[in-house]
C-alpha cells in the first residue's frame, strides 16, 4: 500500500519514515507493507522560482497554497502510480484542516479499518501551509478532512505524521504484542493506569504490593480499579455522567 504526502517541505518525513515502531513498519520489519513517499509541491509549480502560493483574492493576510499546482501534484502521483483515467476510484485524498471531523480513538479505530485493508485505497496527504489551500481543490478532489482539535499548526505535516502514527498502531502486527493497544489510554472510555518497573523501591516510594503478589486474578482487579481512578481524577469527561 502507497502513502503518498503532498508537501513543501519532504525532508520533515525523514525521521518518521527511519525510526522508531513506524520506521520499522515502513521498511517491511513487521508485516505490514506500507510504503511512504512524501512529494514535492514545488517540483509542480508553473514558476522558475518555485512559487506555489498567491494572495487570496479579496483580501485578507498571508497567501493561499494554488489550485493548479495542487492538481498538477496530484497528477503526477496519478502517473507515477500507474492510476489512470479511474484514479478517483483507487486514491483516496486527505486534508488534514481546522474544519475536518475531530481525530479521536474511535475515529483512529474506523480510519485503520477503512483505509488500511488489503483491498483498500492507496492514500495521498496534502499538507497545507500559510492560510490554507484553494478551496476549489477541497470541492474537486479532497475525499475526507480531518483536525486534530482547536489548535492550529504551522502545516499539515505534523497532522499526517499523527494521524499515520496513530492509525498503524491499530493494524495487525505493527505492535509487538497484540494486547498492547487494547489495554491504552482510550480503550473503553478510559484511561491507562500507572505502570511500574524496577527498581521495586525509588526514593521512598515502594511498587504496590499487588502487583508483586503473583495473584493475576487480583491483579487484573487492581489493575481495572486503577484505570478508573486515573480516568475521575484526570478525564472524568471519558467516563460520562453517572448521576
Amino acid at each position: 500500500m502507497k502513502i503518498w504526502i503532498i508537501t513543501l517541505f519532504p525532508q520533515y518525513f525523514s525521521s518518521f519514515m527511519d525510526l522508531g515502531i513506524i520506521g520499522s513498519v515502513l521498511k517491511g520489519k513487521r508485516g505490514a507493507q506500507f510504503e511512504v513517499i512524501p512529494v514535492s509541491l514545488r517540483e509542480f509549480s508553473p514558476n522558475d522560482y518555485k512559487g506555489v502560493d498567491d494572495s487570496p483574492f479579496g483580501g485578507g493576510p498571508g497567501m493561499v497554497i494554488r489550485a493548479d499546482v495542487l492538481k498538477a501534484a496530484l497528477m503526477g502521483i496519478v502517473e507515477r502510480g500507474s492510476y489512470g483515467e479511474n484514479f478517483k476510484d483507487k486514491l483516496h485524498v486527505i486534508y488534514p484542516s481546522p474544519r475536518g471531523r475531530v481525530w479521536e480513538n474511535s475515529f483512529c479505530k474506523e480510519f485503520a479499518g477503512e483505509h488500511f485493508g488489503q483491498s483498500s485505497k492507496d492514500l495521498v496527504f496534502i499538507c497545507g501551509r500559510y492560510e490554507g489551500i484553494d478551496e476549489r481543490f477541497i470541492e474537486k478532489y479532497v475525499d475526507l478532512e480531518i483536525s486534530l482539535g482547536d489548535f492550529i499548526l504551522t502545516g499539515g505535516e505534523l497532522a499526517t505524521m499523527v494521524i499515520l502514527d496513530s492509525t498503524l498502531r491499530f493494524v495487525s502486527g505493527v505492535l509487538g504484542n497484540k494486547e498492547s493497544a487494547q489495554f491504552e489510554s482510550f480503550q473503553n472510555q478510559k484511561l491507562e493506569g500507572p505502570q511500574y518497573t524496577r527498581p521495586r523501591e525509588f526514593e521512598g516510594l515502594e511498587v504496590p504490593s499487588i502487583l508483586l503478589s503473583g495473584n493475576h486474578g487480583e491483579i487484573s482487579k487492581y489493575q481495572e480499579n486503577e484505570r478508573i481512578r486515573v480516568t475521575e481524577k484526570f478525564r472524568p469527561d471519558l467516563l460520562g455522567d453517572k448521576s
